[in-house]
């Protein structure tokens, strides 16, 4: 009889244990991936509320702490949004929030994108909290900015900021003693004007080159993105540019004015910010689009003239091609 009283209390203890262990390594009942954020600070009790409540463990909080304590690993609770796979266990969970990698979400800003759109980029990211004001011109770095859910727009702007003022200083630092520029301000200035006039990366030196030959010979710039700048702050214009903008008085028309205009007409990229800082070394004092995408260049307003009249040639060629009435099929 003592026999049995024993087999049956080791069973039992067996079959405990047995429960014990499927609650913490068995498959968790939720059938679908959900995401958790956890707090800075949160504790394992913390998170065991909110796993509960989400439907993601099958023991209640103070199971859950338990099962933890005895059988997990003692590392923190990471804080950010993590995701939960279908079904994961107990025991998954923790590891996920101990040792995975939280979510992250990015906000991408192009190179040239100006304030106006990167503010309206940051306001339509989702789980960003929190208003923010449209970023000085030319204060962001272009690039992928990560962000966790619940971080306010303050925050991801004050990093773009940071970002471009340490490139900024890191290639001021590094600047040809060639460049025309005399303060970090002018070259975000100029680089915003190489940035919006060529997509093409090979140009950009020789686009920085032709603009610091223009302002030493104390010539205007005539950058048609100047132009547009004030009428949309960078937005695109949709139409083309009529002559009384052309002739407008300002401080950014460099068709009116000579030198930089008073600040940036965009955000630059690092490359474009390099090109101004060690432009090409060369006698061009002239440019115009080529028809691919590109620019030929010229050192005379003779030359240039020429090659002003060739694209306008391929622009009435491909203007005629367009109008012509296509084959029937």
């Amino acid at each position: 009889m003592k026999r049995l009283v024993l087999i049956a209390l080791a069973l039992g203890a067996l079959l405990a244990g047995w429960a014990y262990w499927s609650m913490w390594v068995g498959s968790g009942p939720s059938g679908e991936a959900k995401t958790i954020v956890v707090e800075q600070g949160a504790s394992v009790a913390d998170v065991a509320e909110q796993l509960s409540r989400q439907g993601l463990i099958r023991t209640g909080p103070a199971t859950y702490r338990r099962l933890a304590r005895f059988l997990g690993s003692p590392d923190p609770i990471q804080a950010g949004e993590f995701e939960i796979p279908a079904r994961a266990s107990g025991a998954a969970i923790l590891d996920i929030l101990q040792h995975g990698r939280p979510l992250q979400r990015l906000v991408t800003v192009p190179e040239g994108m100006p304030s106006v759109l990167v503010h309206e980029r940051l306001m339509a990211a989702p789980f960003l909290t929190g208003p923010v004001a449209v970023p000085e011109e030319g204060s962001v770095l272009p690039n992928s900015y990560a962000y966790q859910r619940g971080e306010t727009r303050a925050a991801v702007l004050a990093r773009m900021q940071r970002a471009m003022r340490e490139e900024l200083a890191r290639l001021w630092a590094r600047r040809s003693p060639h460049t025309v520029v005399t303060t970090p301000q002018e070259a975000v200035t100029l680089a915003s004007i190489v940035e919006k006039e060529t997509a093409k990366a090979s140009e950009r030196r020789m686009v920085a080159g032709v603009y610091s030959n223009r302002l030493r010979r104390g010539m205007k710039l005539d950058a048609d993105p100047t132009i547009i700048y004030p009428i949309t702050r960078g937005r695109p214009l949709g139409r083309p540019i009529r002559r009384s903008e052309i002739d407008a008085v300002n401080g950014y028309n460099t068709y009116t004015r000579a030198g930089l205009p008073v600040g940036p007409i965009a955000n630059p990229g690092r490359e474009s910010i390099a090109a101004v800082l060690n432009p090409s070394q060369t006698q061009a004092l002239y440019f115009v689009a080529d028809g691919t995408g590109g620019h030929i260049f010229a050192n005379t307003l003779e030359e240039h003239n020429r090659n002003h009249q060739r694209w306008r040639q391929i622009r009435e060629e491909r203007l005629r091609r367009q109008q012509q009435p296509q084959p029937a099929r």
